[in-house]
């Protein structure tokens, strides 16, 4: 996807103080491509040029993705990955404290999330320092957008386990969950994740398999999780994010939910405050409720 985007001599040439100069540090989030350089931001060449220090996920994917954007930055290139994040954290944060400016980028979207930059964020905010981002590409927002499920409300829940029992209990945790859900998962694994989630979801709950987002290969393909599992064995290839459909709403009933008003006046809530409680969250009748209420204590 190379090809050199316009306007890269310019910026090749642009001096490094171009954006505003200020006396205190800031540590900065770059988002980068998750497949096609020309979806980088225009400020993100900025900002990698303006950089005294860049931290790179995979130093030889930034070289790329300079080369890309026709840059050549002067700051110190340093790795940050999931094996050093911890120890590299305080001297990247250690660096914006005595005023310099450091750019973390990761091999593709927004570090920090499923990616390494939460640790340097943390100490950051711990010591009260400057934070900001470049806005960008990211494989969960497209793929909710391509997705064809509601995206009014949404979570994302990146890894599950690899280990089977454990990511059973993960699923049964999320069986509830209202949400349309947005995880990530590798190629050999997919058809098991997804034979999990149809498992615990229901096969017939709707899902949407999206690889090689913005790549020469995209593609997206819908249905429930059951069909979707038995495709994954054939065609997973490429880097995939997974979305699915939340669980359908479950119409509350007076019996299913007297147990609850029960409870709490048994802990000491008046009665007509509980009704009021569980109706509020039910939608279901405050008469209805308390008279059941009553029937049940005065049987």
């Amino acid at each position: 996807m190379g090809g050199t985007p316009s306007g890269s001599l310019e910026r090749r040439q642009r001096p490094r103080n171009t954006l505003p100069c200020m006396a205190e540090g800031i540590l900065i989030l770059a988002a980068t491509p998750i497949g096609d350089p020309r979806d980088a931001a225009p400020r993100l060449a900025q900002e990698l040029l303006a950089a005294d220090i860049v931290a790179a996920e995979d130093t030889r994917r930034l070289r790329r993705l300079l080369d890309a954007l026709g840059v050549e930055p002067s700051a110190k290139v340093v790795s940050y990955h999931e094996h050093n994040e911890a120890s590299r954290s305080a001297e990247l944060v250690d660096t914006v404290a005595r005023g310099g400016r450091v750019v973390v980028v990761t091999d593709a979207g927004m570090p920090s999330v499923s990616d390494p930059g939460y640790r340097v964020v943390a100490e950051a905010v711990a010591r009260d320092l400057r934070i900001t981002c470049v806005p960008g590409p990211s494989a969960v927002l497209m793929a909710l957008a391509v997705s064809g499920l509601p995206v009014d409300r949404f979570c994302f829940e990146g890894f599950l386990s690899r280990k089977a029992g454990e990511r059973s209990r993960q699923v049964a945790a999320l069986a509830d969950e209202r949400r349309t859900m947005v995880f990530f998962e590798a190629p050999h694994r997919l058809a098991d994740m997804l034979a999990a989630l149809a498992e615990g979801f229901g096969g017939d709950r709707k899902a949407a398999v999206c690889r090689e987002l913005t790549k020469t290969y995209e593609e997206v393909k819908r249905g429930g999780l059951a069909e979707l599992a038995e495709w994954a064995v054939e065609h997973a290839r490429g880097e995939i994010t997974i979305v699915v459909a939340g669980a359908p709403a479950v119409a509350a009933t007076v019996d299913d939910s007297l147990p609850r008003v029960l409870e709490l006046v048994a802990q000491g809530t008046r009665l007509k405050d509980a009704v009021g409680q569980v109706a509020q969250q039910t939608g279901l009748s405050k008469k209805k409720l308390y008279d059941a209420a009553l029937a049940a204590r005065h049987p």
